[in-house]
């Protein structure tokens, strides 16, 4: 751990990475503990996986058709969105279905993907990226662009963050109270689309919804208090980031698994202790 400390300050790639996983974790944190507390874990899960397809339309079109400025995470970003909105339908007129669709949409996501790929040449190793993570591979553009997203959910969660209180709760009485709750849930369900493209290139799409909801569900064992939940969950992936990039330099591990297995031991350390 402490030759990747010292190496934070000779190697400005480790630095970058870094600071992207800990925007990630930021977001991570906040978007995380709505998620616990609104019980929608598999909701996120389905978004993740349901990403893929829109990765390999954008890889296949870049590659095709030779669309340079296209970038996998903007297919991502775009499928994530339609995912989230395509499941606030389904959960808000089709209650009833709701579990039937999101696993369609998850496996929907996949296979799309998958066949996507396959059709473009030379794409393996940077699909291998975005499905298992690997923050120290984004370049610079991909960095900016993270950290965009992530001012964008740090403000619309400053801004709606007593009415997505209100519908985690309690939606009748959101309800009651003049409060939008169909607008809400789909605001609700964009920005936890968002914060999956975010987290895509820190620990890869199958390994998002661990390192979304792990902190987020360590945070309520200590309080039930939403903003204090959320600061601790932020605390908890910023520590998280840091040990698992340190890990993965000094014992040479994929860094995204080395995240997640951060993530869940710090987890079954605590629930442990808590039971003990």
């Amino acid at each position: 751990m402490l030759g990747f400390i010292t190496a934070l300050f000779t190697q400005p790639f480790l630095r970058s990475a870094l600071f992207a996983a800990l925007g990630a974790s930021v977001a991570g944190g906040i978007i995380g503990s709505y998620v616990v507390v609104k019980r929608i874990v598999f909701i996120s899960g389905s978004i993740a996986h349901s990403v893929l397809g829109g990765l390999g339309a954008a890889l296949y079109i870049k590659r095709v058709y030779n669309v340079e400025w296209l970038e996998p995470v903007h297919g991502a970003l775009v499928a994530a969105i339609l995912s989230a909105w395509l499941i606030g339908t389904v959960r808000l007129y089709y209650r009833q279905r709701e579990d039937t669709v999101i696993a369609a949409l998850w496996a929907f996501g996949m296979s799309v993907g998958v066949i996507l790929i396959s059709l473009t040449p030379g794409y393996t190793n940077e699909i291998s990226n975005y499905l298992f993570g690997n923050i120290l591979w984004a370049s610079k553009s991909d960095i900016a662009m993270l950290l965009g997203l992530d001012g964008v959910v740090l403000v619309m969660t400053a801004l709606f963050h007593r009415r997505f209180l209100a519908i985690c709760f309690d939606e009748k009485q959101a309800a009651l109270q003049g409060q939008n709750v169909k607008l809400l849930y789909f605001l609700l369900l964009s920005l936890v689309a968002i914060t999956v493209v975010l987290m895509i290139q820190v620990v890869g799409a199958i390994l998002i919804v661990a390192i979304l909801s792990l902190p987020a569900a360590i945070a309520n064992t200590y309080t039930h208090r939403l903003s204090k939940m959320m600061g601790v969950a932020v605390i908890l992936g910023i520590v998280i980031s840091f040990l698992g990039l340190g890990f993965s330099y000094s014992l040479n591990w994929p860094p995204g698994a080395t995240l997640g297995l951060t993530a869940t031991t710090i987890y079954l350390i605590n629930l442990l202790r808590k039971k003990g």
